[in-house]
């Protein structure tokens, strides 16, 4: 009867350890990634900031601009492109909607961004685009990767169409949360104007033929939790121009917008729940339960070793006797 307990207990000790190193390796990579339909709304502000007034072409001190940013999953179009790429997508319907103190409309650029679900990578596939203009990002964009490491990344800037290094910064103790630091600036760069513009009848052609041009500088700051690979937080210094051309009174520069843009109180709150919540389902797959797994594994090894060896000393007296 112990012989058979003792095998019992070690088919379980090798079920356990089997499957500690599959829940890790095989059932993380396919069960922790984004889901197709995920939409997510952010409000950031600018408190005071400086704005371009078109009636006069002069820019003036205001109280506030916001910045209204939306994620939304287009599951139609994730479904198209999998079915060539291979592997779970997700297609993000992105919005970054700025208005005035007004709330009149500042500028709104569209995107549409298609990344792998699991490693956040991009995937290059038709729509890919932002305001309207094909791109073909490198790097990632919005959410670091699950499992985040202390080094650099490609991070894609929409302003510019292109990827600069952001650079890790260090550890931080943000909210309750061990969070990466990461910082990029993108200096003084000549930017496409948003094809709608705040100005009715107002085109970026019409604009560019009287030879002003649009400048843009940003300081981007992001508090990543690693584990998820999600931004907690993030505020940018940011900063655009408007250079020469006939549009300008003496063909000179004028600042459009500028100010320090931080996440709205309130949405930095719902983040942090969030974030916290998704923390731990990945803590399951990557930690909790491998480890567990290995823990009762080296358990249910030890009792059926001492049954064992028990019975053998059972079974050596018998004889004996």
């Amino acid at each position: 009867m112990r012989r058979k307990s003792s095998l019992v207990l070690l088919a379980l000790a090798v079920f356990c350890t089997v499957l500690a190193p599959l829940t890790r390796w095989y059932a993380f990579p396919r069960l922790a990634k984004i889901p197709p339909s995920q939409y997510q709304e952010m409000v950031l502000e600018a408190k005071p900031a400086t704005l371009i007034d078109y009636g006069t072409m002069k820019a003036k001190r205001v109280p506030k601009i916001s910045i209204v940013q939306t994620l939304k999953g287009n599951v139609e179009a994730s479904e198209e492109v999998e079915r060539t790429a291979g592997r779970d997508v997700v297609v993000w319907d992105a919005l970054s909607y700025v208005a005035g103190p007004d709330g009149k409309m500042v500028s709104e650029i569209p995107e549409r961004y298609i990344f792998d679900a699991h490693t956040q990578e991009p995937v290059h596939a038709k729509g890919e685009a932002v305001d309207g203009e094909p791109v073909r990002r490198d790097g990632i964009e919005y959410k670091w990767p699950f499992l985040t490491e202390k080094r650099d990344y490609s991070y894609f800037d929409a302003q510019t169409r292109t990827s600069a290094p952001i650079h890790y910064k260090g550890t931080r103790r943000f909210q309750g949360l061990d969070v990466y630091y990461f910082e990029q600036t993108i200096p003084w760069t000549k930017v496409p104007l948003p094809k709608k513009m705040p100005v009715k009848g107002v085109t970026p052609e019409a604009v560019e033929k009287m030879g002003t041009t649009r400048w843009y500088t940003t300081k981007r700051m992001f508090w990543v939790e690693p584990v998820t690979g999600a931004p907690v937080n993030g505020e940018e210094i940011h900063k655009e121009e408007l250079r020469g051309g006939d549009l300008l009174p003496g063909g000179d520069k004028v600042t459009a917008f500028a100010g320090h843009v931080k996440m709205r109180a309130d949405y930095l709150a719902a983040t942090v729940d969030l974030v916290s919540s998704q923390r731990t389902l990945v803590l399951l797959l990557t930690s909790y339960l491998p480890w567990s797994l290995l823990t009762t594994g080296a358990a249910l090894l030890a009792m059926s070793l001492y049954l064992e060896a028990r019975g053998r000393r059972t079974g050596g007296r018998a004889m004996a006797a």
